[in-house]
């Protein structure tokens, strides 16, 4: 990907990233107790463990917990603004304010518990993951972990579920569909040179990684 663009930080910048949307809702000091008495359309799919989906195909829900916080609100401002296409997702981010996208953000961000600290070592990729990675220089921007973004905009990777990273970037290779895709022009540039294959193994790669993000199920769903 490195012919595609001349700046390194353009190289795979943020797997599942939204650039430029949502600048108010980022501005906006978030309360996460607010954000706690907000989340009831939230913990019905990301608050259960091993939660799936049907569409665009069957894939677990992305872990949030522990997820930078204002990645969250760039992506809920995406699928209200209609970047991000998903009809679940569009339908729940169009009755949000900026101020309840904040509110969520830094609820769910610490909701995910005290940060990691940089593993030593993680595990090795095979020689075709490698490949692909260095293709991408993806961790110029998602750090040498995948779990440490240089911008908090961008989202970590590590520990993810393959499934969902998976359909994620499949999503940036869709054009023109009123039901599945993700416009950011940045990630469609990354995407789409890549076979579905390969996109498999990088996300098969990513959730062996040990990372911040995960599932706290409410006290009802444990």
């Amino acid at each position: 990907m490195k012919t595609l663009f001349s700046a390194p930080r353009a190289l795979c910048a943020a797997m599942l990233l939204t650039v430029g949307l949502g600048a108010q809702a980022q501005e906006i000091q978030g309360d996460a107790a607010a954000g706690q008495k907000k989340n009831a359309m939230c913990i019905g799919c990301h608050g259960i463990h091993g939660y799936q989906a049907s569409f665009p195909e069957v894939h677990k829900v992305p872990m949030i917990a522990g997820q930078n916080a204002k990645y969250i609100a760039h992506s809920l401002a995406a699928y209200k603004q209609g970047e991000r296409q998903h009809p679940t997702m569009r339908g729940i981010a169009e009755t949000l304010s900026d101020q309840d996208m904040a509110d969520l953000a830094v609820y769910y961000e610490a909701q995910g518990g005290p940060k990691m600290a940089a593993p030593a070592s993680l595990p090795t990729p095979s020689p075709a993951v490698a490949a692909l990675l260095t293709k991408g220089n993806c961790a110029t921007c998602h750090g040498a972990s995948y779990n440490a973004p240089i911008d908090a905009s961008y989202p970590k990777l590590a520990g993810q579920h393959p499934d969902f990273l998976y359909v994620a970037l499949k999503a940036y290779q869709t054009d023109k569909n009123a039901l599945v895709g993700r416009g950011n022009a940045i990630m469609a540039a990354q995407a789409k040179p890549y076979t579905l294959a390969e996109l498999k193994l990088i996300a098969q790669y990513m959730a062996t990684l040990p990372g911040d993000v995960k599932t706290v199920p409410q006290s009802k769903f444990k």
